[in-house]
């Protein structure tokens, strides 16, 4: 067991002053004034690790049920996670998440998508993406292969009809590249318009996923797609407002005070000690705190990195779960120019490499109408494999490559240099490890299950932990919230997570409902016995 100091450490911070007028605004904190000290040892009911979304909404959950004794323990000086932005050439730019992706179900009384109610409530400034506004390019320039996106959707529109007997038949699920192969889209098969097809094929699902058709589930990404756009609807808007997109993450500020002393900027979690009894965390300053609960919401990139000790060791079929999820990393590359070069009144821009796919496919102008006309941002996105390798290189060695992809696209003028350029490194960002969580082929449910099932008292949440919406905003707000309205359930005899079935064990209401332990499973078996093979 690691030894540790005791020694306390003093976190300040500053709320800023509201500026816009007629908006609902987030307290922003910096380290300059208002010292909170927190002792080196702390009792507390819950200990909620992490401020991204997922930590918020337990903690908002708890607060709802009464369960005012928690602490939220935030790695960075600001909440949100990985709703982070920047300013660039005098504009917020999202760094992570930027879209609300599936707006309302348009009947009355029907669902509608939690982000959205937000984005509504917080006047968050956005614009519809219309994915019709796209002009296509290869390496000679303007190169109209659009009738390519009809055939893909074609296509799209057999695989999931073959997804859906899939599931409803509880047959084996394959890959996405299966899924398309049987369904007649195979771009290695299309002659002279491979590389268009690729180029179309990675905007069509790489660019949602963060990971090729061939190592992405066809069941679950296409399951993942429909709770979202079949349930609400088919809109994605791109979030531009220029307070940040985690402004709606100020949604904490709904049950935390100013200052709030239960909240934990700038702590690093180092060790987690759990059992049936409560859980102790141990943080990198020497403090730590001793709750009966904890809710971990680490990233699975993070989990994954072995960045955190949990004693004891996590079960094997925890590790089994966390190694086989898959953490995806989606890269934007944000130029600005002092002159408009590309079409103004055109959103997205696709480029077909004619050697390598995904290689700076997918441009945005957000100096279209409706989003930022005087902004000059033109920013291209690259995933996984070109994510990892454009880390290593400088930012001069990408810029380079950038505009070498702008000049075949634009050949008959001469591209000048951007006034401003920058891209994050997201597999390098230690609290994160990622962008966000992608499922695998390979990866059952019941596999996914034991990712988020709990450990004694200590339990799990986050995008990657939900079956229905992993990826997206919506996945860290329902897990959050409904962790902590079974941690509420247990400590006050009020259960509101009702989706979920007694399995015999732990508190439940009249209605039969638990608000006790997670199902897992310690093994996971195959489809064939041993004696046919």
């Amino acid at each position: 067991m690691r030894v540790f100091s005791l020694s306390c450490l003093s976190v300040s911070f500053l709320p800023l002053l509201a500026s816009a007028v007629k908006r609902r605004e987030v307290p922003k904190y910096d380290n300059t004034t208002y010292p909170k000290s927190h002792s080196t040892y702390t009792k507390t009911t819950v200990a909620v690790l992490g401020a991204g979304l997922a930590g918020i909404t337990t903690a908002q959950a708890l607060s709802n049920q009464s369960i005012d004794d928690f602490i939220i323990v935030e790695y960075n000086d600001v909440i949100g996670g990985r709703v982070v932005h920047t300013t660039f050439g005098g504009y917020t730019v999202e760094l992570g998440a930027n879209w609300v992706q599936g707006l309302d179900s348009g009947v009355p009384g029907g669902p509608v998508n939690p982000i959205w109610i937000l984005a509504q409530k917080y006047n968050l400034s956005n614009t519809y993406s219309d994915y019709d506004s796209i002009l296509t390019f290869d390496q000679t320039g303007y190169n109209d292969y659009s009738d390519l996106l009809d055939t893909f959707e074609n296509a799209y529109s057999i695989m999931e009809e073959d997804a859906g007997y899939i599931l409803t038949n509880n047959l084996q699920d394959r890959s996405m590249r299966a899924g398309f192969r049987l369904s007649g889209w195979e771009p290695c098969s299309m002659g002279d318009l491979q590389m268009a097809a690729e180029a179309t094929e990675w905007w069509k699902f790489d660019w949602e996923y963060a990971w090729t058709p061939e190592e992405s589930s066809e069941l679950y990404a296409t399951t993942n797609y429909n709770t979202s756009f079949y349930q609400w609807s088919d809109e994605n808007n791109y979030v531009w407002d220029q307070r940040g997109f985690n402004t709606v993450v100020g949604e904490a500020y709904t049950f935390l005070s100013l200052n709030d002393t239960r909240l934990w900027l700038n702590t690093v979690v180092t060790n987690i000690l759990y059992s049936d009894k409560g859980v102790t965390v141990y943080n990198e300053d020497g403090s730590c705190i001793d709750a009966k609960y904890a809710v971990c919401t680490f990233s699975v990139g993070v989990l994954q990195h072995d960045v955190v000790t949990f004693e004891p060791d996590l079960p094997v079929w925890k590790q089994q779960a966390i190694a086989g999820f898959q953490m995806g990393t989606y890269t934007k590359i944000f130029l600005q120019f002092s002159e408009i070069f590309w079409d103004p009144n055109t959103q997205f821009f696709l480029y077909a490499s004619p050697t390598t796919r995904g290689y700076y496919p997918v441009w945005q102008s957000i100096t279209a109408p409706g989003f930022l006309p005087d902004s000059g941002i033109f920013f291209v996105t690259v995933v996984k494999q070109q994510s990892y390798r454009i880390e290593k290189m400088s930012d001069e060695e990408v810029l380079a490559e950038v505009l070498a992809v702008l000049q075949q696209m634009y050949p008959n003028i001469m591209i000048p240099q951007p006034t401003a350029f920058m891209f994050p490194r997201w597999t390098q960002v230690p609290w994160a490890y990622g962008s966000y969580s992608n499922w695998p082929p390979g990866m059952s449910l019941e596999m996914h299950q034991n990712l988020r099932a709990n450990l004694e008292r200590l339990y799990f949440a986050g995008e990657a932990t939900s079956a229905p919406y992993f990826g997206v905003l919506q996945a860290a707000y329902y897990e959050g919230r409904e962790v902590g309205e079974r941690i509420a359930g247990m400590l006050t005899g009020d259960c509101l997570n009702t989706n979920w079935k007694d399995t015999g064990t732990g508190n439940t209401t009249a209605g039969g409902v638990t608000c006790s332990n997670d199902k897992h499973y310690v093994e996971l078996h195959g489809t064939a016995p041993i004696e046919q093979y």
